[in-house]
This record gives structure tokens, sequence and C-alpha cells, in this order.
């Protein structure tokens, strides 16, 4: 047995405690307190751009341990198993974070090159077809093909080429995808697109090896440069089943806030987000907006992040041409008009570390809801256990038409709770952007 597998052997038992038992060991070794969320996860981060993955996994643990529900701690510690090849602890904590609420493209991305990896393609193909319109083209082709489906990936690549997404990004995803599909003069011929024509013989001898069916694991740690090892999986204690559900912790927090009632049943449904704290009179937030606003908040946001990765490499010179990032979704039918007059609720479609994401956020619920029509968008930034959020609501709808909306938005796997514009949610530090027109009220 290697030097490092002993090391991730002792470690995991370590890990596989009680937290009580976890925490005293941690205090044991260090001779202080266990690291707080903040500091774990800010070292995780330094880490994983550094390339020491071990560490950045260790650090990740610790982040998650001090803060189990935290959705972009899971994200941040699902990235380090997954830099590290440790693929099957990355799928686990992927998925906890998507159910935690962090949906975002590359999120669902990654999940899904990890369960392809395990071998898993028929949750692969769930997870992505789950968000299929969030996706940009580019990255959902290349990882539907290698999920087992290339002639799929090869139809979506097509579609995005002929509809000007024109990029060395889009062009390799689909060489390679013709290679999956087994027609390799197409491969051939797309792939000169870029690749200089000494080295395209390279190219396909590579992929030649890669394209048989049995071997998922070594196609998804090539794409992404890593070396897979032997995974023991995600410690047991980590394991989010072990943690108070959202529901749980919101009936906790009703007892301390007056305005806060618990849903009855056939009410509105939480959307996946702690219970708020209330903020403090004396609490400057202004230093933490600040870094909100530019998408520094979360230690995450430094982690080399997997969507920017599935891509087949290029020439340096083609390289510099900049892949489009925004994720595009499929033409959809006439909107539905939503019942908003005189409509004085809100609803909540998602939180955010900062303004930027929050406003492309909006532009994919615009995409992945028609349902929300004409409805306004109102972006609300709270405290919520001393981080800064920015929440971004729909405004406009009468009760039954918010009640309406949520239920549609949790039918295609979304997060969503309404509420009246009258009483702003806990934790809300007031209304930082929106487009509702002042004469509607």
């Amino acid at each position: 047995m290697s030097t490092e597998t002993k090391a991730r052997t002792k470690r995991f038992v370590q890990l596989a405690v009680t937290t009580a038992l976890a925490s005293t060991a941690l205090t044991a070794c260090t001779g202080k307190t266990a690291p707080s969320h903040a500091y774990s996860a800010e070292h995780a981060a330094v880490a994983l751009k550094k390339g020491k993955t071990s560490k950045a996994v260790q650090h990740a643990e610790a982040a998650v341990l001090a803060s189990p529900r935290d959705a972009y701690s899971r994200t941040l510690l699902a990235n380090a198993y997954l830099e590290d090849g440790r693929f099957a602890s990355a799928a686990t904590t992927f998925a906890e974070a998507i159910e935690l609420g962090d949906t975002a493209p590359r999120t669902v991305i990654s999940h899904a090159l990890a369960l392809i990896a395990i071998g898993d393609h028929v949750g692969a193909r769930s997870a992505l077809q789950r968000f299929e319109a969030a996706l940009d083209p580019a990255d959902f082709g290349l990882a539907i093909s290698l999920a087992g489906r290339p002639d799929h990936g090869v139809h979506v690549l097509s579609n995005a080429l002929r509809a000007g997404q024109n990029t060395p990004k889009v062009r390799q995803n689909l060489a390679y995808a013709y290679a999956m599909q087994g027609n390799w003069r197409a491969a051939r011929v797309m792939a000169a697109e870029d690749v200089p024509a000494g080295e395209v013989g390279d190219r396909m001898a590579q992929w030649a090896a890669l394209v048989r069916p049995e071997a998922f694991t070594m196609r998804v740690a090539n794409l992404l440069g890593v070396t897979p090892q032997v995974d023991p999986g995600q410690p047991q204690m980590l394991a989010l089943a072990n943690h108070p559900s959202v529901e749980m912790l919101a009936a906790q927090d009703s007892d301390t806030s007056e305005h806060i009632a618990a849903p009855s049943a056939g009410e509105y449904a939480y959307a996946e987000e702690l219970p708020p704290v209330a903020p403090t009179a004396d609490y400057d937030d202004s230093g933490d907006a600040a870094l909100a606003d530019a998408a520094l908040a979360p230690a995450l946001a430094r982690v080399r992040y997997v969507s920017n990765e599935v891509a087949q490499p290029t020439p340096a010179k083609a390289r510099a041409v900049a892949p489009r990032v925004a994720g595009a979704a499929a033409p959809v039918s006439a909107p539905a008009q939503p019942s908003i007059a005189g409509g004085e609720y809100n609803v909540q479609l998602g939180s955010f570390f900062s303004m930027s994401d929050a406003h492309e956020a909006w532009k994919t619920f615009q995409k992945r809801y028609p349902e929300l029509g004409d409805a306004e968008r109102v972006i609300t930034k709270a405290r919520v256990n001393g981080k800064i959020y920015y929440r971004v609501a729909a405004a406009g709808f009468a009760r039954s038409s918010a009640q309406s909306m949520c239920r549609t938005v949790k039918g295609k796997g979304g997060g969503c709770i309404a509420y009246a514009a009258s009483r702003p949610l806990p934790g809300a530090l007031g209304v930082v952007n929106s487009d509702v027109r002042v004469a509607a009220r």
C-alpha cells in the first residue's frame, strides 16, 4: 500500500466517527479549537489553486464539518474530490450540493462527469436532462456524449455550431462526439479546424484509445487532467442525511421569529435555504457586501471549475478565442401570462453570493420557467448566518398565482418560497435592484 493510500485511509478512519469525537481530535492536534468554516474553506480554495488536492480535501472536509448544510461548502468539497481523482466521493457530494440548492451549471456538469467516471451513465443522463435548459450546449453536448448518448451530443453540438456558437470549444467537443459515435471521418475533419495538420493523427489515436465502452473512467480523467484514486467514499459523518433537514431547521427557527409561521400543508414550500438570522442593529455588513459585489464572498469563487474544462484541448492560438460561457436554452413557446392584477406576492427563486450572479440567474429563470411571463424582478440583499446573499424573486403575483408558480418551480426541481411584499423574509436588508414600477403600487 502506498504512502498516499495509507494517509488517505488513516484520514478516512479518523473522520468516520461522531462529530463530537472529530472535534475533540482536531482540538488535540492543534491545541486550539476546531478550525472555523471560513478558515477551512479559505485554505481549501488556496490549496486547490496550488494543485495540492489532498490538502484541499482535508480543509474542505473540515469546512463541511463546521457547516454541514452550506451548499457552497459541499460544492467546494466535491470539486476537491474531483481534482483529487476521487470520483465516487465527488458524485455523492455534488448530489448533496444540488439538493441543498446549488444548481449552477458548473455544479451540474461536474456532478454528471463524476457519475460518468464511476459508470453511472443513467444517473448522469438524468442529471443533465433535468437542467438542460440552463446548460451551455458545448458542455451539455460533450457530457451527454460521454454518458453514452453520442448521437444526442452530435445533434446538440451541431445545432449550436449552426446557431452561431462557432468556437474552438464547440468544434473540438463536436469532433470528440463524432469519435465516440464512430464517425471517424467527420471527427478528423472537425478536429482539423483547430488542430495543426501534423497533430490530427495523434489526436485521433488518443481518442481511439479512449472511446472503448469500458474506458469511461479514463475518458473523464483524461478530460479533466486528473489521476483516478482508490476512493473509500465520502466519510459517513459528512453525509447530508446525518444532519437536520431544512424543514426541521425552519420549524425550530419559527419559535424565535414572530412573523415566521411554519407553512401548513398545501401552503408555500420553503426554498432550499437555511433559516435566516435576523440582523442585529450594530452589525456592519459593508465589507461583506463589497466582497459579494465583487463575487469574492464565497471561498469557492476562486476554485477552478469543471465548466471551464469541458472542452478538448486546442492549440494556443485557437485557445485565444474566448468560449461562450452563458447557458443557452432551447426556444420556448409563448409564456403563459401570470395573474398579477393587484398582486402583492413575491416568489423567491434562489439566493446568490453576488449581484452579478443574481442578474444572470434571473435570465436563466426566465428561460427555465416561461410561466413567469411579464413578472417583475426583485433582488433583495440579506444576511444569513453572517453571510451576505442576493435573493432573486419574481414580483407582482396574486396569492393564488404565487402558490401555483411555486408548485411549477418545485415540480421542475427548483426551490421556491412565496411571500407578501409587505412582509419581507427574515434576514432581508432591503431591495437593492428592482424592475417593479412605482406606478404599479
